[in-house]
């Protein structure tokens, strides 16, 4: 069995994949102590699983993709306008000044900047255009999120916010595997050997995203038993979130009359979420350990 029959049966399989990895991971954290050193390995994992999914990007054509103004407007209007307006409305469920209020907000009103990619590529849509905008995401959440927090939980709130994990997931999640991946493609042009290892990487986009869910469901679940009240609490407005969010992205790249690649490219955006990249973050503010 050649290469890319072996990636088209992961590709048609994932789905599966992923549910088994979630449930097995959960079980594991559960039934094995220690799985929260885990929480290490989130980033590498993280790092392993973009820089395959870079490989399948032509990187060369990343500059016309950028000059998609029409994708850029309805990929900004989406996830910096639509979105936060669905999230502040979704929040007013939870008590003001909760802990989980402001976990909620953290999570749903950054955008994602990295696995994204994958998942978008997986969905056939356009993960070149997803991914010749993570500059422009990432840099507009680092200045929109402490006024959105100011917004809906105060000023105090707001200062909570710290640049530096946002920069670091920049770096290591998004420009080095870049300029890693970059460099393979050079290479493939001119290498059959290279070439080949490149064919081989591409069939880990599957098993890499897996690992990712692996390691990060292993890493968290220890910390939900004494927090369960709060994950009751949010478990509602995620759902409402990712039914809702997907479907905005969606029709308004329906009203940017984008074409179907383009379009679901939007939809993933504006319903995956940043929560990986928020995560330190997040425990770096007093008391918010382990909600």
């Amino acid at each position: 069995m050649d290469s890319q029959s072996i990636r088209a049966i992961l590709e048609n399989r994932q789905i599966g994949i992923y549910f088994g990895t979630v449930v097995v991971a959960g079980i594991s954290a559960l039934l094995l102590p220690g799985t929260t050193t885990l929480e290490a390995g989130v980033n590498p994992a993280l790092a392993l699983m973009l820089f395959v999914t870079f490989l399948q990007v032509p990187l060369a054509d990343l500059r016309q993709h950028f000059a998609r103004l029409d994708f850029l407007a309805a990929l900004l209007i989406a996830n910096f306008i639509a979105v936060p307006l669905l999230v502040a409305a979704l929040v007013q469920l939870l008590p003001a000044g909760s802990m989980e209020r402001l976990g909620v907000l953290l999570v749903l009103l950054t955008p994602c900047i990295d696995y994204v990619v994958t998942f978008s590529h997986l969905g056939r849509a356009d993960a070149r255009l997803l991914l010749a905008t993570t500059p422009a995401l990432l840099i507009l959440q680092m200045l929109l999120l402490p006024i959105y927090l100011g917004l809906l939980l105060g000023e105090d709130a707001a200062g909570l916010v710290q640049f530096g994990p946002f920069v670091h997931a920049f770096v290591w999640l998004i420009a080095v595997p870049l300029v890693l991946a970059a460099v393979v493609q050079l290479w493939a042009a001119s290498s059959n050997a290279i070439t080949r290892m490149s064919t081989v990487l591409g069939m880990l986009a599957v098993p890499a995203t897996a690992l990712v869910l692996l390691v990060v469901t292993a890493a968290v679940v220890p910390r939900l038993g004494s927090a369960m009240n709060a994950v009751l609490h949010v478990l509602p407005i995620y759902v409402a979130f990712a039914v809702s969010a997907p479907l905005i992205g969606w029709s308004i790249g329906r009203l940017f009359r984008l074409d179907a690649p383009a379009g679901r490219s939007v939809a993933f955006s504006a319903g995956t979420r940043n929560s990986l990249v928020v995560l330190p973050l997040a425990f770096a503010i007093p008391g918010a350990v382990p909600v």
